[in-house]
């Protein structure tokens, strides 16, 4: 089944959502049923409180719910809060829950951009991104938990133009100027996994010669000044046979950053399953962490700065995955998604022999 407008999905989830909440005792009727008539325009005033209250928490409790989504059935999950975002740009994509390429269960689903862009337009991109909807997404400060497989076509993409497969990124507000990149991103940079990490522009100094290929001494996360973004890049995880090739820009170090290896090294751009486990805690003021898994082993911690902050920026955080890149090329591009899970403790989205790892020894 192939389908590009979520909205009666997204309406299903906010459904659930909503339920979610009532059961968390979200009524504020009782002061006008109770109350006698000449108290209704008091209580009134002291419902439209109530309710703006509620509203302010359930976004905050938004960091608690468990949702999950293994895209067996013909829709997105009412439990999921997913859903295919109908734009421009997402109409150079397509999705399709489909039965031939699987992680486990019986379906998965498919995501594939085809070629939309005129040819020489500059600023145009193509996207296949499926999106948390605004009624289940989690306060910009809240831990988050993630995890989902993926897997490339075959051939895996090779271009050097960006190419994305999954983004965090912090909601912005209508009226907002300028472009907010992921403050957590998963490319493909000629033709291999990384992971990198934008904040507001911050301090670097060189990275020392003779240093590891991109690492910095001491922990400082290697670091690529975007002046025109007013943003720092950093490069957070790369996999083991990653060549120096399409990240010179990483020539630099933040401190305000730090990465600690944890021994794993993402695994190649290949056209197999990818079992991804990430935590997400923005702060970009400090305070942010980051935890990255895949396939089972712990990749890096990242902490400190993490993240924009601003007064066009919404209080929210999202997470969005699919297929996304510029234009100007002339093939399509496809990526095979399953068992999407998220939820506020690791255990809620992978088992004990993953989440352990995390515990002091």
């Amino acid at each position: 089944m192939i389908g590009r407008d979520g909205r009666g999905k997204a309406a299903a989830a906010i459904e659930n959502v909503a339920a979610v909440t009532a059961a968390r005792g979200g009524g504020f009727g009782g002061c006008i049923r109770h109350g006698r008539l000449r108290r209704v325009a008091l209580c009134a005033k002291a419902n439209l409180l109530a309710a703006l209250l509620f509203v302010s928490g359930a976004m905050a409790d938004n960091s608690r719910l468990i949702l999950r989504d293994d895209f067996e059935g013909d829709a997105f999950s009412p439990s999921s809060g997913l859903f295919y975002k109908d734009n421009e740009e997402q109409r150079a994509g397509t999705y399709r829950f489909q039965s031939e390429v699987v992680r486990s269960g019986t379906q998965a689903l498919e995501l594939t951009v085809s070629p939309r862009c005129p040819p020489g337009q500059r600023g145009c991109s193509e996207r296949a991104e499926v999106w948390e909807h605004a009624s289940v997404r989690a306060a910009y400060d809240q831990a988050v938990w993630y995890a989902f497989s993926m897997k490339l076509d075959d051939p895996p993409p090779s271009t050097a133009q960006r190419l994305m497969v999954a983004q965090w990124k912090r909601a912005v507000n209508a009226n907002a100027e300028g472009d907010y990149s992921p403050f957590l991103g998963i490319r493909i940079i000629r033709g291999e996994f990384a992971i990198t990490v934008d904040s507001d522009a911050m301090p670097t100094r060189p990275r020392p010669a003779g240093a590891p290929l991109f690492s910095c001494a001491g922990g400082p996360a290697p670091a690529m000044q975007r002046v025109r973004a007013r943003q720092t890049r950093l490069l957070v995880a790369t996999s083991a046979d990653t060549t120096a090739k399409g990240f010179d820009g990483f020539d630099s170090c933040a401190s305000d950053v730090t990465v600690v290896a944890r021994g794993g090294r993402l695994p190649k751009a290949e056209a197999r399953w990818v079992d991804f486990v990430i935590k997400v805690k923005p702060g970009p003021r400090g305070g942010g962490e980051i935890e990255i898994f895949a396939d089972g082993a712990w990749i890096a911690s990242v902490s400190g700065r993490i993240g924009h902050e601003g007064p066009e920026l919404g209080q929210t955080q999202y997470f969005k995955f699919g297929p996304y890149r510029d234009g100007g090329q002339q093939d399509r591009w496809r990526v095979f998604y399953d068992g999407f899970r998220r939820g506020p403790e690791c255990s809620d989205v992978a088992g004990a022999g993953l989440c352990d790892q995390l515990k002091p020894r």
